[in-house]
């Protein structure tokens, strides 16, 4: 065990189902759980509330960062969600939210989801899952999950749109310097396309307990 208990790392790319994953997760396991993206989605709100551009040093508005400010509803905009990975490039602000991140679990442990929980955050994580989909299923969650009809004439070209705009996502989080998106050698990947929630939740108990279990014993 690490912490105050175990910490479960859930990676993965945009639309995976990493979140679903991870909240229904903690529930079960009862821990805490911490969508990690949300606080540089919410850094990224700020800056942009400040009238400053994403890409300029944006760690003091990270040192600012209250709790309140991560439970607003307007922080999966597509604005927000470019500026969040312009922020999270940032060295500093990485920096500037690891104890942030580190300290959430320092009681009784919890489930944390991001890009970089098992390799940057807490590399000694209890069990590392890595949660991926094509991009093609991603861009269609996306699609649905914000309103979309997939029967309306324009649903191919705006899911086609969705697909690069993930295709481009992936490829700034993989190629930054500081944590990059990456699989980390002890996780456990578990690929969505073909299996629903219930499923997936399924794999990753199992995995989970059998972990737990191995290192209680």
């Amino acid at each position: 065990m690490s912490q105050g208990g175990p910490v479960i790392a859930v990676d993965g790319p945009a639309a995976a189902g990493k979140g679903t994953l991870a909240r229904k997760l903690a529930e079960a396991l009862d821990l805490p759980y911490l969508d990690t993206g949300l606080l540089y989605r919410a850094v990224a709100r700020l800056v942009l509330d400040a009238g400053a551009n994403p890409t300029d040093p944006a760690e003091s508005f990270a040192h600012a960062l209250v709790a309140e400010d991560t439970r607003r509803p307007d922080l999966r905009s597509p604005e927000v969600t470019q500026a969040a990975s312009q922020v999270a490039a940032q060295p500093a602000v990485r920096a500037a939210l690891v104890e942030t991140q580190r300290r959430f679990a320092a009681a009784r442990g919890g489930v944390l989801d991001g890009r970089d929980i098992g390799t940057a955050i807490f590399p000694n994580a209890d069990v590392k899952l890595f949660i991926t989909a094509s991009p093609a299923t991603r861009a269609l969650r996306r699609f649905l999950q914000t309103g979309g009809d997939s029967t309306a004439p324009d649903a191919q070209e705006k899911l086609r749109v969705m697909e690069e705009a993930l295709v481009a996502r992936d490829a700034a989080d993989a190629g930054r310097d500081t944590a990059p998106l990456c699989i980390a050698a002890d996780a456990h990947v578990i690929e969505t396309d073909t299996s629903d929630a219930q499923t997936v939740l399924a794999e990753a108990l199992r995995i989970t307990r059998e972990r737990l279990a191995t290192q209680a014993g």
